[in-house]
């Protein structure tokens, strides 16, 4: 898919050997260049390439280094620090790394760089995850960062499985933002008044985390539809004395894109169950929210709340 003159695309097959500027390797942060994508891109480019890098290292987890690519068919290797040597990787993580070798490519003044899954071989995370952040990271360079000469970013992978995952995840998931939604997004939240507390859900999909049940406001939908439609989607329940609280904008409340949210107040006596990007549904006491922390910037709206809910509101 193109995207902004910069074609997207995954494909299935060995990193090693695609023709490419540059080839990003899910690295540690001492450089080292053990197994996995690492292992194999030392294998085919030779030595010469983890001398290089390891001369240039460690680095922080989450940067970035380039080094010259040896015998493989790119000019260079990225070396995206994914984990440190306990081999562990998150969502924060491979979001960073993502973040500085795209950014590194667009400053190199090349044309085209290809990614494998980062993460999801030795740091063991969720491919359909790692596909969700990485496309996300893609369209923040895109549309909100500087993409230079970039006219192609690949995606490789290894397995028929894996690469069909990223082309649902990454191409599915930009054609969705791209073709349909336009920034700033609009997004609606939802604090579910039930017996007990409140309504929470956990996350199923980056970002991850505890939050209020919510999401994007679709095309002629108006606000208030969506946040019933979203708390129906995410929890089962039906909302009722629905009102709105507060909108939040804040340019960064969301790590992925842009977005502004209003969050509404409603209530519900049904017993909330676990559905769409829900991976967990919880009702939680006032005194229990005060001490947890939330994806977003749910820890403020539900500050905000508690606040509210003390001057008797």
């Amino acid at each position: 898919m193109l995207i902004r003159d910069v074609e997207i695309k995954v494909i299935r097959g060995d990193i090693t050997a695609v023709k490419a500027d540059a080839l990003v390797n899910a690295a540690n942060n001492r450089l080292l260049m053990g197994g996995g994508v690492a292992g194999a891109i030392k294998k085919a480019g030779g030595e010469e390439i983890e001398r290089e890098a390891v001369s240039r290292g460690p680095v922080d987890i989450g940067d970035s280094v380039v080094t010259s690519a040896g015998r493989l068919a790119a000019r260079y290797v990225i070396h995206a620090a994914t984990m440190g040597m306990d081999f562990r990787t998150d969502e924060s993580k491979i979001r960073a790394s993502c973040r500085s070798a795209l950014n590194l490519a667009a400053g190199l003044d090349i044309s085209s760089v290809v990614f494998p899954a980062l993460g999801c071989g030795t740091g063991g995370f969720p491919c359909k995850a790692a596909a969700k952040i990485m496309a996300q990271e893609v369209h923040r360079l895109l549309f909100c960062g500087k993409s230079g000469a970039l006219k192609e970013i690949v995606f490789c992978l290894k397995d028929e499985e894996t690469a069909g995952i990223f082309d649902k995840n990454v191409c599915g998931y930009l054609e969705y933002m791209t073709r349909t939604l336009k920034q700033p997004f609009l997004t609606v939240d939802a604090v579910i008044e039930s017996a007990g507390g409140i309504v929470i859900i956990k996350r199923s999909n980056p970002p991850f985390g505890w939050a209020l049940p919510g999401g994007f406001v679709d095309y002629g939908e108006s606000l208030e539809d969506a946040v019933r439609r979203e708390a129906r989607e995410e929890t089962g329940l039906e909302l009722s004395e629905l009102r709105q609280f507060h909108t939040y904008s804040d340019p960064g409340r969301d790590p992925r894109f842009h977005t502004v949210g209003t969050v509404f107040i409603g209530s519900s006596s049904g017993i909330p169950v676990a559905g769409d990007d829900a991976a967990e549904v919880r009702i939680v006491s006032r005194q229990e929210l005060a001490g947890m922390e939330f994806a977003f910037d749910h820890k403020k709206i539900v500050e905000d709340y508690l606040k509210e809910k003390e001057r008797g509101r």
